[in-house]
């Protein structure tokens, strides 16, 4: 079994000074995608580079302390990818692509960050911005290999995916328009929500995401904007999921889903 993770860290350092390092010694994922790392190069090298014998390969965002995403694997790669747009988010350090290229197989596992909209009307038009370029990149992409995009992807798709839908309709992660875009992604699109695929009614079991604000991890009001969106090849050799609560972490918890014969 093939052992991939996911987790927004909301800082690699903070997450570290929380235990994620122990924490990935005991679980043995084979490889784990990487959200929000905040952190530079020089930050990184010597101190995060590598976790609990995996090897780290990362997009920093170019501002300070904010986005980055990473990924750490035991596998060494046939080719490392850094960004996708080649401009406005490419700057901000949002998606590292990791292959692993055979010559009867092309396979790649990817670790991406969408932008969240909840700051304000202008960061909302830049995740639309985001959405309409990572649309066609990842049906290109699916054209000529296989993949796995492991991510915040901070859209809540469906009414069971968060606990207060309702009371959320006009709010950034589970507006109508990024909901259609899942929608069109994973009907038309083609590519699985592997979570669901194994789960395809849990509520209170599958958040990722819970607000700092309140007692909203106490409880339990969350949202689930952590996925895996697979190609049907890979999406068909998922086994078992795992949300992991008994650490926090970060804001995040990580979702764990283990392939038979990924890599």
């Amino acid at each position: 079994m093939f052992k991939l993770t996911s987790l927004n860290l909301n800082g690699i350092r903070s997450a570290a000074k929380k235990g994620v390092e122990a924490w990935l010694e005991k679980a043995k994922p084979d490889c784990i995608c990487v959200q929000e790392i905040k952190a530079q190069a020089a930050d990184v090298e010597g101190a995060f580079d590598t976790l609990a014998g995996l090897n780290g390969h990362f997009h920093y965002a170019e501002k300070k302390g904010y986005s980055g995403v990473g990924i750490y694997t035991r596998h060494t790669p046939s080719d490392v990818i850094v960004g996708f747009d080649g401009g406005e988010f490419d700057t901000e350090g949002r998606y590292v692509e990791l292959r692993f290229d055979t010559p009867k197989r092309k396979l790649s596992i990817i670790s991406s960050y969408f932008p969240s909209g909840s700051s304000g009307p202008e960061r909302q038009e830049a995740k639309y911005r985001f959405l309409d370029a990572m649309h066609p990149h990842l049906m290109s992409l699916k054209k000529k290999r296989e993949f796995v995009l492991c991510g915040d992807i901070n859209i809540a798709h469906k009414e069971i995916d968060l606990k207060n839908w309702r009371g959320n309709q006009k709010n950034s992660g589970f507006l109508p328009e990024e909901r259609a875009w899942m929608t069109q992604l994973t009907s038309e699109g083609g590519l699985v929500d592997v979570y669901r695929q194994l789960q395809p009614d849990t509520t209170d079991a599958c958040y990722t995401w819970w607000s700092n604000r309140g007692q909203a991890y106490a409880n339990n009001v969350g949202w689930r904007l952590d996925y895996h969106l697979a190609t049907p090849a890979i999406a068909a050799t998922a086994k078992s999921e795992q949300i992991y609560k008994d650490e926090k972490f970060s804001d995040h918890a990580p979702i764990t889903i283990q392939y038979a014969g990924l890599l």
